[in-house]
Formats: structure tokens, sequence, C-alpha cells
């Protein structure tokens, strides 16, 4: 009987990878992970997906900011558009601004206009000034506006019938009033004066009661300086406008020669946020020969007033700060105006008193040139630190950014749209990445080269402009003109082709499920040769799904680059394992 000789049963298994965990930029990473992406996403966790289309809503030709109101605002050569509309605030400068919101009102810096979202016909400057022409006339009055009709000044009491004595008697002059409870003449402790001013409606239109402002060039010294206008008007049938100040004025005087200013500004400031309806504001820097390291609010409701001092729970509010470096970004979280420098973190306790606090936590703050990555997801504030991606709740914060490996990222620009974090920076070699952050399932995934100058997320739509191209974007294409088909790609990392035990990579299967006029085409790099080996191609015509078997050659190891164009979704890799001799 012949004797043959027995085959050798090949010994299998199989492992399979049905959840892809997105990028990871680092040497060794996780079954599931890619080391290279482009325009991926997480949106079919946990299949591998490409991104959706993006709409080009229109092309811009000097886009200077995007905010995020009951519609989208933004402005573009030096005009605003709001709600796809042309509105009147125009001849802004040039450059990129801070735009803030504030009720109904939207807020334009270093401009420093306003525009109202509610009433097209209200927007102009928050700063005022006027310069006097002609005579000035000063008269002693009630706090709203109304004359003493008789007055006296001596160092002897007058009558008891006089409105007003002014008693010169000390060495300040004193202004008193008689009481009868009293039975005698007692001191006022604030004393009004009425400036009047040969012009119609100018003052009217420029100021408002209660106004902080800064006046120079008075005929006497107590109405120079700062000040606060307790009233402001016109006179009746006649061609003049007054204001009310405190100041003691011993008789009433004209001015005919000179002329007074009267100037409402407000402080320049690096960064500005809006908090418990008011706008919050931090300066580093020399001002008037002063070094300044500063924090500020304008008064409660009132973005234009921010030198309104009245002793009041509503007044404006400036104070210093002890900590070195210069701001790099602010932002409103949870209620609290929350200022940054790289090293700090600085929060505004508001106080309903007017005692405002600022607390200091010494960690990672905001890189410098990074105050646009501020975004608060789900109740988390992110936003990028010099060393990484930082997520944090008001304690220490924490970094999220491992998978992006150790390249360093500058000038970060940030979104939200869901519980999706996106963020634009720039890398050591000057290129662009447009990363997305999946916060609930805590993956990233890497999408292109946009270079994105601000977000603004309205309704259903993420929009953001493209810096270099001007074009107004809808990231998750719920409008504008539709791009073509995406172009995407997956890096695996190294994967080892000698398992332990003796076993070999025999096989790799790809199950996808492609739609119509999709491609896919498989590379393989063996060995990190540099050069990547075409292993496969697949054009579907119509929706399907299918397994694509790679057979790869013996090597030490191995990358995969999967690459193509239209809709795809990998649902799971196999790698099938054999057991090979020990030769």
């Amino acid at each position: 009987m012949l004797a043959l000789p027995k085959l050798p049963v090949r010994v299998t298994s199989r492992h399979v990878t049905d959840i892809f965990r997105g990028y990871n930029h680092n040497i060794k990473i996780r079954d599931g992970e890619f080391f290279e992406e482009t325009n991926l996403c997480s949106d079919d966790y946990p299949m591998l997906a490409n991104r959706g289309k993006r709409g080009t809503v229109k092309t811009l030709s000097a886009p200077g900011g995007l905010l995020e109101k009951d519609a989208l605002a933004y402005v573009d050569s030096g005009t605003l558009w709001y709600n796809g509309l042309e509105t009147g605030l125009t001849g802004l400068s040039e450059g990129e601004k801070q735009m803030v919101s504030m009720g109904a009102y939207l807020c334009i810096f270093p401009d420093k206009v306003y525009f109202n979202t509610a009433d097209f016909n209200d927007f102009g400057s928050m700063e005022a000034s006027y310069t006097s022409q002609g005579e000035i006339s000063y008269a002693l009055c009630r706090q709203d506006g109304t004359p003493y009709e008789k007055v006296c000044t001596g160092i002897t009491e007058p009558e008891e019938s006089f409105d007003l004595w002014i008693d010169t008697s000390g060495d300040k002059a004193a202004a008193m009033q008689w009481s009868a409870s009293m039975g005698g003449w007692v001191e006022l402790s604030t004393i009004y004066t009425k400036i009047t001013f040969s012009s119609q409606g100018q003052i009217g239109s420029a100021f408002a009661e209660y106004d902080g402002v800064e006046i120079s060039g008075a005929q006497f010294d107590d109405a120079n300086g700062s000040k606060i206008l307790y009233a402001v008007g016109g006179e009746e049938n006649s061609v003049s406008d007054y204001i009310v100040i405190v100041g003691l004025l011993e008789e009433n005087i004209t001015q005919t020669e000179g002329s007074i200013s009267i100037k409402r500004e407000l402080p320049q400031m690096d960064y500005i946020c809006e908090c418990q309806n008011r706008l919050w504001g931090c300066y580093y820097g020399v001002r008037d020969g002063k070094t300044l390291n500063e924090i500020y609010c304008c008064a409660l409701g009132d973005f234009k007033n921010w030198s309104q001092f009245m002793g009041l729970s509503t007044d404006s509010w400036t104070a210093s700060v002890g900590s070195d470096g210069q701001w790099t970004g602010a932002v409103n979280y949870l209620g609290y105006p929350t200022f940054f420098k790289e090293n700090r973190v600085h929060r505004v306790t508001v106080s309903s008193s007017g005692a405002h606090q600022i607390d200091e936590t010494v960690c990672r703050g905001v890189q410098k040139g990074s105050h646009k990555s501020l975004k608060v997801v789900n109740e988390t504030l992110y936003y990028k630190s010099r060393t990484d991606i930082c997520a944090w709740q008001g304690g220490f914060p924490d970094g999220v950014s491992y998978a992006l490996g150790s390249t360093k990222y500058y000038q970060a620009v940030a979104g939200s749209f869901g519980e999706k974090y996106y963020i634009s920076m720039k890398d050591e070699s000057d290129s662009w990445h447009l990363f997305v952050y999946d916060i609930s399932r805590g993956i990233w995934h890497r999408e292109d080269n946009l270079h994105v100058l601000c977000f603004a997320a309205v309704d259903d739509e993420l929009y953001c402009i493209d810096a270099d191209s001007s074009d107004l974007l809808a990231l998750n294409g719920t409008t504008g003109q539709l791009e073509d088909e995406v172009q995407w790609e997956a890096v695996s990392g190294i994967l080892y082709y000698e398992y332990t035990n003796k076993k070999y990579v025999s096989r790799y299967n790809f199950r996808v499920r492609m739609d119509e006029n999709t491609r896919l085409r498989i590379y393989i790099r063996y060995d990190s040769e540099g050069l990547w080996e075409k292993c496969g191609e697949i054009f579907e015509h119509g929706t399907g799904t299918v397994t694509v078997p790679i057979r790869p050659r013996r090597c030490d190891h191995l990358q995969i680059k999967l690459q193509g164009t239209g809709n795809i979704r990998i649902f799971s890799l196999a790698r099938i394992l054999e057991v090979g001799s020990d030769k």
C-alpha cells in the first residue's frame, strides 16, 4: 500500500477591528486609530466615515469678523451685514474685529461702534465728544436743571427768604439752604451747576443723563475733570443746549473766550466679553505714560459708559491686577467674566453691590495669539494653551489633545456645534489644520488644511470664514453651493507583520459600504521605505456593501493607506493570522 505524505493543516485565526477611534499622531497608537487623516469624521461612530459636503454661502471681499446671534452677522469691506442684509453701519476700519453681543446690540471693537439688531436705524459710536463754540453760561441749579431764583453770596447769613446762600466766610465756599425744621441754614451735601451752550441738539444727540464724561476748558476749576451728567437737554424755544454737573459756583458767570470740551470715552482694551448685562475688558500696556494691567466693566446695561462712578452698584468698575504678562483672552464662563494670560486664569466674581472680586489661578492659560480658541461646549471651556488643548471647569485644566502628537500648533481659532469642538491652527511649518474633537466619544479627527478666520453657529449650521479664499462656508452643508465629492484619506499606524507564537498576517479584509460613484484605493508601505504600493481599487456604481481582500508580502512591519472620493462607511478591518514554521 502506497503511503502518501500528510500535508500540514494551516492553523488560522481572525482578529477583527470594528471600532475606529479616529486620529492619533503618535508613534505607537491603539488598534482602530489612524496616524494621518483627511476629511474623516465621527458621525457614524464606531464606523469610519468621511465628512459631509460643505456649502459656500458667498465669497467676501475683505472679511473682518463673524458673530452668532439670532441670525448671522459679519463684517465685509468695512460694512456690517446682518441676516443677509447690508446695514447702515459702514466705514469700519480694516483688519479683524472683536464682535460682542449684548442683548439686541452688537458691539464692534476696536472701532467702538454698536448696532441694534432689533432696530436697523439705531447704530453709531459708543464714544461721544463735543467742543463748544460761542458763549458759555454757568449758573447754580437743582439736579434737574431748574435754577434757583433767589441766590445770595456773602459771609453773613441772609434773610430766610433766599433759596440759596453761598457762604464765603470760610477757606472754601459752602452752599447753604434754609431749613424750617432746623430753624437755620444747613449745608447742602451736593450742589449742581448748569452749563449752557450756544448749540441746538448737538449735546442731546451725543450724550445722555448719567453719562460719565471728561470736561476740560471750563472757566471755573470745579467744572473740569471727570464728571457725571445729571441732566442733558435743550432750552425750550431757544438755540441752546445744557448739561448739569456737580460743582459749586460762587456766582453766575458767562465765558466768552475759549471753549469747553466734553468727551465720553471707552478705555483701550485687548479683549472684551459680555457677562451679566455688562461688557468686560482687559488691557496690558502703557497709556499716557503709565503702565497698566487692568480689568474694566461698563455700567450695568450701558455699554457706552465706562467712567460712570456714582457710588451705586450699577456703576462702571476698574481694577488693577498684580500678575505679570500680557492678556491672552477673555470669555464669559458660567456667568463669570474670565480673563487669561499664558500662565494665569483670572475670574471675576460679580457682586450685586458692585464690590466685584478677582480670583487668580496659576495654571496653563490661553496661548498668545489663540484667544479665538476659547469655546464653551457642554458647560466645559476648551482652549489652546502653549502645550496642548485644555478642558477647564473652574479648577485646574485637563489636557485633551494627546492624540495630536508632539507637533506644536499656534494661532488657534475654534468653534463648536453640538458636542463637537472645531479648531483650526497652524503647525511649525506654517501649514494649517482643521481638527474636530468629539467630546462625547473622546476622539479626534482631522478634516483638512482649512485656515479659519472665525466661526459662528446659528440654528443647525456652523459657519466659518476661510481666511485664504474669503469664502463664507457652511460646514454642515445645509445652505450654499455644495462642494464636489469629498476626497478623504486614512493612514494606519505601524502594523507588525509577525505576531507572537510565530503568527503572521496572511490577509487583510476590509468590510465597507460605498454609495454610488464612490471610489476606494488601498495602498501598503513596507518597512517604512517611503513608497506606497497600490494593492487594489474599487469603483461602486451603486450603493452596496463589499469585502476587499488584501494580501501583504512578508516584511517586518507595514502601513495601510485608504484613499478615495465619495461617501464611504468602513465597518471592519479583519486580519487573517496563520501560524508559520520554525524556519
